[in-house]
């Protein structure tokens, strides 16, 4: 793809999609454009009579209360499943690592639904425990079995996965009928009842992780050449390992908390920048927290907007995820060098 292009789909693309989200969606009362108009006259011109002004508040009520944190929150989940996805497939320097396949999002899936069952206090600190209490048995798994390798790691997380998903579809069969609708349509991957609580919830753990791998991310590159090599430029690669690797855990466990299971869009992200990027992480982790959230949105637009009722955006991820990943292979371009 042509470098231009591409910048100007990562960097600019995000500022539009921003805006029109803000006006897609049913209302009865008014069009966003009508919307505008009355919003210009209100503040600007000659001011609205009553009927219009009862019209404009319901329809304000609508953008910045239903609308917006919905448009923050599906910005900030596909940004950060984005980046998770860029870090671990740079950490493990396999392209076909992700959240899932290390059992994060299965640990992070567990521990949020036995918040939602047992009602165990904040849903995403239980995702959190979930996703940490994953990746520390799959590293004690490698060290037991003393065969560290990228492979076995892979390995064993997918092994680890498996196991915190029996125990989930254990939670779900001793539910009730009631929470189990809930859990079920949340591992759906869903946005739809977002509110500034989930805002409030979500966004200060995932800029601080967002922010830490922003900084450490040329590290990442070092990284990808191994540890003889990061160890020979005066990098710790052990510590590096950990707090990337910490922190997309941390941005994974709070997105399956906030907006459930939003399957493959943590493996498939990062190979559309890289096709567009290039595989150098200090442009590939901002092209992934921009296009990430970005896309994310775009998707989520088209599941409120095709039908008239809502499907799962994580519905939409999988068919989109798995699409792309057969059109990759039959080209054999996943651009991993």
């Amino acid at each position: 793809m042509n470098k231009t292009l591409a910048y100007i789909i990562c960097y600019v693309l995000p500022i539009p999609v921003l805006l029109i989200s803000l006006g897609i969606g049913s209302s009865e009362q008014l069009n966003f454009f009508e919307y505008l108009q009355m919003a210009y006259q209100n503040y600007f011109g000659a001011g609205l009579d009553e009927s219009q002004f009862v019209r404009f508040e319901l329809y304000s009520n609508i953008v910045f209360n239903i609308r917006l944190p919905r448009i923050i929150l599906t910005f900030l989940t596909g940004a950060a499943l984005a980046t998770s996805g860029t870090v671990l497939q740079g950490v493990y320097r396999n392209p076909l690592v992700d959240s899932y396949v290390l059992g994060i999002s299965a640990g992070a899936a567990f521990g949020a639904a036995l918040a939602i069952n047992y009602g165990l206090g904040s849903v995403n600190v239980a995702a959190f425990v979930g996703g940490a209490l994953a990746v520390l048995i799959t590293y004690l798994v490698v060290v037991s079995i003393r065969q560290v390798s990228i492979m076995t790691i892979v390995l064993s997380g997918m092994v680890i996965s498996g196991m915190f998903t029996a125990l989930l579809t254990v939670v779900q069969y001793i539910s009730n009928p009631f929470k189990l609708q809930i859990i079920v349509q949340w591992l759906m991957g869903s946005l739809h009842a977002t509110s500034w609580v989930e805002v409030q919830r979500s966004y200060i753990p995932i800029l601080i992780t967002l922010l830490i791998v922003y900084i450490l991310r040329w590290r990442l590159n070092v990284l990808s050449l191994g540890d003889d090599a990061g160890k020979s430029v005066g990098v710790n690669p052990v510590w590096d390992r950990l707090i990337l690797v910490s922190c997309a855990t941390i941005m994974t466990a709070t997105t399956v908390a906030s907006a459930g299971l939003i399957s493959f869009y943590g493996l498939f992200l990062p190979h559309i920048v890289r096709m567009m990027l290039g595989a150098d992480n200090r442009k590939t982790i901002p092209g992934s927290i921009l296009l990430g959230g970005t896309l994310l949105l775009i998707i989520d637009n088209f599941s409120r907007a095709l039908f008239t009722f809502e499907l799962p955006v994580g519905i939409f991820t999988m068919l989109i995820g798995g699409s792309f990943f057969i059109y990759l292979m039959g080209k054999n371009n996943l651009n991993w060098k």
